[in-house]
């Protein structure tokens, strides 16, 4: 069966008020069957998961509908949530903040999603450590994202997506996608973009006026460009009886309406194949 796999990091309720309805309309116009979303305020009256959503036939959860506890900042920069066309149930809930990166509030959701005819698919929505020196947060963070997917893993192939905050020659990256180990362990994950995208699919970027400040305050060089953002899909070898094809991999939320751009993040969208062979 054709499923489309969204992933965007929305910057909470940061700068012009009117992105949310923007955002809101790009999700309606690509309609995808399963969404990763990021940093999403949860707290009072600020539900913008209900927003982002309105609409669609999406069903959401956002973490903090899943955890006994708010992790700290997240009442500020907001935490993650999922969305899908049927009807999952979260397996688990991963706090990722380690030695080195306690100020992660975005926590990683993980759900099995049933689908029509295929069975269940686990679907893993995560955030990585942001801090440019933090690479050795994400190496640790990349392998308990491995370890949850080995604890939940179905048949079907696994679709890890998020917003990961390392380039694709980062360590944590070519850890997930097999070209190097961490701690004598390996793995192997299918980097979408890599397969079916075009260019070098940056998506945090100072081509993004809503990313232009950020990035000056965190890196201070001119003509950034990085891509940060990931659909990433289980191997043949983990799942010997299923197949998972990358047909398309496009930017998303990559232009402004209005004069308004969307986020400080482009999104990935992602068409896949997917289903048992058996």
């Amino acid at each position: 069966m054709r499923l489309r796999i969204l992933t965007i990091n929305v910057q909470n309720d940061e700068g012009d008020p009117r992105r949310l309805d923007l955002l809101n309309r790009e999700v309606r116009r690509i309609d995808p069957d399963v969404v990763a979303l990021q940093e999403v305020l949860s707290a009072g009256p600020r539900q913008q998961l209900d927003a982002l959503l309105g609409g669609t036939e999406l069903i959401g959860t956002h973490q903090a509908q899943a955890m006994a506890y708010t992790p700290p900042w997240a009442d500020r920069y907001g935490g993650s949530a999922v969305a899908s066309r049927w009807p999952h149930h979260v397996v688990e809930v991963l706090d990722l903040r380690l030695r080195g990166a306690t100020d992660v509030p975005w926590c990683t959701l993980a759900i099995a999603i049933p689908l029509p005819g295929e069975g269940e698919v686990l679907f893993i929505a995560a955030t990585a450590s942001w801090r440019l020196d933090a690479e050795d947060a994400r190496e640790r963070q990349a392998v308990a994202l491995t370890d949850l997917d080995a604890r939940h893993r179905r048949a079907l192939p696994t679709i890890i997506a998020g917003d990961f905050n390392a380039p694709p020659e980062a360590a944590s990256i070519r850890y997930l996608t097999g070209q190097q180990s961490i701690g004598g362990r390996s793995v192997c994950y299918h980097d979408a973009w890599a397969v079916a995208g075009s260019g070098p699919g940056y998506t945090w970027t100072v081509d993004n006026p809503n990313a232009r400040s950020v990035i000056e305050q965190i890196v201070g060089q001119p003509q950034h460009r990085r891509r940060i953002d990931y659909v990433f899909l289980g191997s043949r070898r983990a799942h010997p009886t299923a197949h998972c094809q990358v047909q398309a991999a496009a930017l998303a939320f990559d232009e402004p309406s209005d004069g308004i751009w969307p986020s400080d993040h482009y999104g990935v969208v992602v068409d896949v194949e997917i289903g048992n062979d058996g």
